[in-house]
């Protein structure tokens, strides 16, 4: 009995060891924020992963059940961030023949066969369009890339998170958005910028929160700023204006800001600096005036008479913007209350057209560069997106997902178990920059890989080549139609010139 005893407190002492040692290693290795935020029990976690397939093909869900990203979904955005081909076998396992709003790509029997040469580790793919040619903006450019990271502000995601998201750009070679939070130590890691620009105006406010040029011009002298992006709304919260939870404001982003420490940040719902079309206008050519870059406007959509308007005012060719970009009502946030996200403004598919529509009909397609987000950091929407005018897409929570984002929809509780969607010292230090700016950088030129593949297949060399003739969707009644035919588009439309 005593032997016994003394076996059974051996093995125990072992034990004991052996998860101390684990633990330790948990501690300090740098792979997997959710091991170094929660040692030991965040193994559970891939346990429990590595037999998600059974359990769900058994007890929960199938791998296009869950939103507002699918198993399907993250699963090629992981083998994205991790430099993997993403081959599957068997085939697909989705339902093709009867799932409404399934996307189509119409392959041509005459593909393009690229030439190796053409195609290096980074798979390159510019934008058609120079942003800020048509109004002839002294520092109009050219993206490197039709894929760019989407605007996050710094206090909604990390400092950790922003950083590896900025690296990432470099390495990739494409931009990031800043978020409208302003421009943070995070977001000066070598990646390029595009400066939002949104009610609150940090980083270009004076101390009543109003706006101020002096300052505007200050951020722009410090930091790698390639154009400047006036955000009138967000898809999952549009009219409402941003909102910063009090868990997230910490002091350097209350300074950054100019906002009390641990009290919510409202933005206001609308700019106080233009009330109307011809005023925002008006607001826009000055800022470009005044720094030589090209201005663009970021907004849901909601009315039409909005866009029609802006058209009308352009065609006289006098004032203008040099992009839009387009967010779906489904695209991502930190935080908004549930209406807002799940049923104020449209769904990309039905809203960019509209946009398009206004411009195509005065003839200003080809003057304005289109980006669009909610969702299209997938290659198969945003082919679609492309078929419709797109001329790039903006990446958010798919972005998110290449830095370790699992999904857990804690963001606008400052808990985010994976270290990205918060301001938590100890949550953050399980995300290593180093290593997950690498993922990011994998997962934005995995998509331009398929987006190019996409595309060749389709007989044209460029996704800004796709027709909406070249994509079908799957009607709810079962038949299928273009996306030409859908939304009426003309001959020409869609095609960049």
């Amino acid at each position: 009995m005593e032997q016994t005893i003394w076996w059974f407190l051996g093995l125990f002492g072992i034990l004991i060891f052996l998860v101390a040692a684990v633990a330790i290693y948990d501690l300090f290795q740098r792979k997997h924020a959710i091991l170094r935020n929660f040692p030991v029990v965040g193994h559970l976690r891939f346990a429990l992963e590595s037999v998600g397939p059974e359990l769900r093909q058994y007890i929960v869900t199938d791998n296009d059940s869950e939103r507002p990203f699918s198993r399907d979904d993250r699963r090629w955005v992981y083998e994205a961030a991790n430099a993997h081909e993403g081959l599957f076998g068997f085939g697909t396992d989705n339902d093709v023949e009867s799932t409404p709003n399934y996307i189509f790509i119409k392959q041509s029997t005459f593909p393009v066969n690229a030439s190796p040469a053409v195609d290096t580790d980074k798979w390159l793919a510019p934008m058609a369009k120079t942003i800020g040619a048509a109004r002839n903006r002294r520092l109009a450019f050219r993206p490197e890339s039709i894929v760019n990271i989407s605007s996050m502000s710094f206090g909604s995601l990390g400092a950790r998170a922003v950083e590896s998201l900025n690296l990432g750009a470099s390495i990739a070679g494409c931009l990031q958005g800043t978020g409208e939070g302003g421009i943070s130590r995070s977001h000066r890691s070598g990646g390029d910028l595009i400066l939002q620009i949104g009610t609150g105006y940090f980083g270009a406010r004076d101390a009543h929160g109003r706006f101020n040029l002096d300052r505007l011009i200050e951020t722009i002298a410090s930091a790698p700023i390639r154009g400047i992006e006036i955000k009138l709304s967000q898809g999952a919260k549009p009219g409402l204006g941003g909102v910063l939870p009090a868990a997230k404001v910490t002091e350097e982003i209350a300074q950054l800001r100019g906002i009390p420490v641990g009290e919510t940040c409202h933005s206001p719902a609308r700019h106080s600096a233009f009330s109307d079309v011809d005023s925002m206008l008006d607001f826009i050519e000055m800022i470009a005036q005044e720094t030589g870059l090209p201005v663009g406007i970021k907004s849901a959509v909601g009315e039409a008479a909005f866009w029609s308007e802006l058209a009308q005012i352009m065609s006289t060719k006098q004032r203008g913007v040099d992009w839009i970009t387009v967010d779906g009502g489904e695209g991502g946030t930190g935080a908004a209350p549930l209406p807002f996200a799940d049923n104020v403004a449209l769904p990309f598919f039905d809203a960019f057209p509209r946009v398009y529509r206004s411009f195509a009909e005065q003839g200003l397609a080809d003057d304005v560069v289109f980006l669009g987000a909610g969702r299209l950091g997938l290659p198969t929407r945003a082919i679609a997106g492309f078929s419709l005018g797109l001329d790039g897409v903006n990446v958010g929570r798919e972005a998110m997902l290449s830095i370790g984002c699992i999904q857990a929809q804690r963001c606008h509780t400052g808990q985010c178990p994976t270290g990205v969607a918060t301001s938590s010292a100890w949550l953050q230090r399980g995300l290593d920059p180093t290593l997950k700016s690498v993922r990011c950088a994998n997962y934005i030129i995995g998509l331009r890989r398929e987006l190019l593949r996409l595309s060749r297949a389709c007989g044209v060399d460029h996704p800004s080549l796709i027709s909406p003739n070249m994509v079908e969707f799957r009607r709810g009644d079962g038949g299928l139609m273009t996306l030409a035919d859908i939304h009426s588009y003309e001959d020409g439309w869609g095609v960049r010139s």
